[in-house]
């Protein structure tokens, strides 16, 4: 199966448990891998025959900019929904990064990976 790897998009959303998350915001971190065949998108020079990230990232873009919710968890099941609604049941697998999580002395980041339709993690 080819892939179609979309890295790093950068998302601001009103997403998380405390209050002041869901009203002032914070930025997260999205992966995604779209699995598909893309032979004859690549021997025919064909985007029809492929599917255009560009649609998917303003989709999440959009998903980003309306949506107000409590956790990771929903805000990813909502970026599958459009994902799908979008491109169809494509095997999609998605890392949803919380890239400043309000617990005190904890620096890194808090994920979320998430596949529908079979998506296959990448290979690093």
């Amino acid at each position: 199966m080819d892939s179609i790897h979309v890295r790093d998009l950068r998302l601001w959303a009103h997403v998380g448990v405390l209050e002041h998350e869901r009203r002032d915001g914070q930025w997260f971190r999205v992966d995604l891998t779209l699995n598909l065949d893309l032979s004859r998108a690549a021997v025919d020079d064909d985007l029809s025959a492929s599917l255009d990230y560009s649609t998917s990232i303003k989709a999440l873009q959009q998903l980003a900019a309306e949506i107000r919710c409590l956790t990771i968890e929903h805000f990813s099941e909502q970026m599958l929904n459009r994902l799908e609604t979008l491109h169809g049941p494509v095997p999609i697998w998605l890392r949803l990064t919380k890239c400043a999580a309000p617990v005190p002395g904890f620096t890194g980041r808090v994920s979320v990976e998430r596949r529908r339709h079979g998506g296959v993690t990448p290979t690093p």
